[in-house]
């Protein structure tokens, strides 16, 4: 684990109640990976399942949290990213609360400050959903 859930919110801008990221689990310029415990009190469940814009959500705090990480590594001063545009989303299953998430981030391409990634959720090793998004980083 490179980052554990009390330190996460070093990385990124969220607070509680709207911190959707417990822990990077690795980090690498081609591949980010996350964990994420859904609890029941969770802004984004609904009957008991978390919601698929939690899913987005989570991976957007994946980004987040790992391009925090890789600028502590570089200069020191984690930069703020915005979702830019969400693509080619598809849902497959929504995780039950008390269940652990599993996200992996792979970045695709960069354009000056603005980034394609490709993230997927998973539970037990079923993928539960799957976008593109472009996250613009703030300079």
């Amino acid at each position: 684990m490179i980052v554990s859930k009390d330190a996460i919110t070093q990385y990124i801008p969220h607070r509680q109640p709207f911190v959707m990221i417990d822990n990077l689990v690795s980090v690498a310029p081609e591949r980010f990976e996350s964990d994420f415990y859904i609890e029941s009190e969770n802004l984004l469940v609904e009957n008991g399942q978390f919601q698929a814009t939690g899913l987005v959500e989570n991976i957007a705090q994946t980004c987040a949290a790992s391009f925090g990480f890789l600028d502590h590594q570089t200069d020191g001063k984690p930069k703020i990213g915005f979702i830019g545009a969400v693509s080619r989303l598809e849902v497959f299953e929504l995780p039950a609360v008390n269940t652990t998430i599993t996200t992996i981030v792979t970045p695709l391409h960069q354009l000056g400050n603005i980034y394609l990634v490709k993230g997927e959720s998973f539970l037990e090793g079923r993928i539960l959903l799957g976008c593109e998004m472009k996250i613009v980083v703030s300079e």
